[in-house]
């Protein structure tokens, strides 16, 4: 009787969100007050009548997600409550707990985790969240985080990535692709000085892209001026994985397109330069570079002159019926279709 040979699909096929759409569509829901489960940037449950409690964790490697070659275990803790807490708010919600497990490897004492913790303790100051708990364990891997971010608000105020209307604008906070052209920069520098006891790197004038990187900003001020203005988005999701890829989902979840320009993607000079520099595409790095933590977000259209009024947020582009596709749009009028890289 012949073997029965068990097929094999390579991850990179499904890509990362595919991958998580095939693992975790069997489960379905038996509480009742499970709102929201896998599928967006948090899970949602209900609280009260009308408040919900939302929870998100994120998952960070040696290796993978930080190299500690270059990167200050400060600002990795610092880093890692911003990532975990941009979730928190791509729901139009505040961040308010934090709970941290750590792996720790034989390479790391004491102090160095006292340096990761004191980071840790900067941002959680800084954006008003309370370390609450965590665990801490042993790896033969590496350094190993996980985060765990719970904020809450009102079942009104709560925003999913599927609210996207036709004709509504989309929405970006600050700049794209610095934080990507950051981390070339130090992985440039890295295998420059590979091998030498005494490294010298050459990281003047770069401390925008390296700060976008190492340290970057939670965008807790666009929420509040959001509220302050009585603007509630219709879909909002984070920039962790690139424009492209967050785009796609807020297209995927609403059941939409959209069509965003590229004379209108913010980029800084400083991208432009070090992109000129390690002959790269500034374009790719805004679309696909990710670790940017911007907002990326929808309003109605007649929105328009009220998002105006909020400093730093760009209108990039309007979604469209999900018939047209996902494209970018360039000067001279040509469209080209937004992808997503496979999983990373």
């Amino acid at each position: 009787m012949a073997k029965e040979t068990k097929t094999r699909t390579e991850i990179s096929e499904l890509g990362e969100f595919g991958l998580i759409d095939r693992l975790t569509s069997p489960f379905g829901k038996t509480q009742k007050s499970t709102m929201t489960a896998v599928g967006d940037d948090a899970a949602v449950i209900a609280q009260s009548v009308d408040k919900v409690t939302l929870v998100t964790t994120d998952l960070f490697l040696e290796g993978i997600d930080f190299d500690l070659v270059y990167f200050p275990l400060k600002h990795l803790g610092y880093k890692i409550v911003v990532a975990a807490s941009s979730d928190i708010l791509a729901m139009n919600a505040l961040p308010e707990q934090l709970t941290v497990s750590i792996g720790v490897s034989a390479k790391l004492g004491v102090e160095q985790l006292e340096e990761f913790y004191e980071g840790v303790r900067t941002a959680c100051d800084e954006y008003g969240v309370d370390l609450v708990g965590g665990d801490t364990t042993a790896s033969i891997t590496g350094f190993v985080v996980s985060a765990t971010v719970i904020g809450s608000t009102t079942k009104d105020s709560i925003t999913y990535r599927s609210g996207a209307k036709q004709n509504d604008l989309i929405c970006i906070t600050g700049d794209l692709g610095s934080a990507y052209m950051g981390l070339h920069l130090l992985e440039r520098e890295k295998r420059a000085f590979e091998g030498h006891s005494n490294p010298q790197p050459k990281f003047e004038g770069y401390e925008y892209l390296l700060g976008r990187y190492l340290r970057p900003s939670l965008r807790k001020d666009i929420v509040d001026e959001l509220e302050k203005a009585k603007l509630h988005p219709t879909s909002m999701i984070d920039i962790s994985d690139g424009l492209a890829s967050d785009l796609l989902q807020i297209c995927k979840s609403s059941d939409h397109g959209a069509r965003i320009y590229l004379d209108r993607l913010p980029i800084a000079r400083e991208t432009y330069a070090m992109a000129e520099e390690l002959h790269a595409d500034p374009v790719v790095a805004a679309l696909n570079g990710g670790n940017d933590y911007q907002l990326l977000f929808t309003v109605p259209l007649e929105m328009r002159e009220k998002i105006g009024m909020i400093g730093g947020i760009d209108i990039i582009g309007h979604i469209t019926a999900k018939d047209t596709g996902t494209l970018l749009v360039t000067p001279d009028g040509a469209e080209i279709p937004i992808t997503a890289p496979g999983f990373r």
